[in-house]
């Protein structure tokens, strides 16, 4: 079901759990900023979710409320793991859901990484 990412942050959405180690990932990468884990349904042969560790809704919650390092460090983060995947070369492509309209799925800023293959154009309906 898409969320309302207008609504105040859910502390009992799956990555917060994921985050607190409640339910285990496969992880890619993690540091004081970021942790980034294959996606359990994944849409391309690398898929990988990069989330910030701090409590954020969404890019725009993110993008007005967190301090220059956490953003820093956030970005910072994803282009580590495209790097040590392999995927800058080839190419890749980085997607944030916000809101109802994008269908984003957990209250808790995350991006897509994915690459593996060519993935095409985007097509918009």
């Amino acid at each position: 079901m898409p969320v309302d990412a207008t609504l105040p942050y859910d502390n009992q959405n799956i990555f917060a759990k994921i985050l607190r180690g409640e339910i285990p990932n496969r992880t890619v990468y993690e540091d004081e900023w970021a942790l980034a884990f294959h996606d359990i349904n994944p849409q391309a042969p690398v898929h990988i979710l990069v989330i910030p560790k701090g409590a954020y809704v969404s890019w725009d919650d993110f993008s007005a409320d967190a301090s220059e390092a956490e953003i820093a460090g956030f970005i910072r983060a994803v282009g580590h793991v495209a790097r040590e995947e392999g995927l800058v070369a080839p190419g890749y492509r980085l997607l944030a859901n916000t809101g109802i309209h994008s269908h984003q799925e957990v209250p808790h800023l995350h991006v897509h990484l994915f690459g593996g293959k060519a993935l095409g154009p985007m097509l918009m309906r």
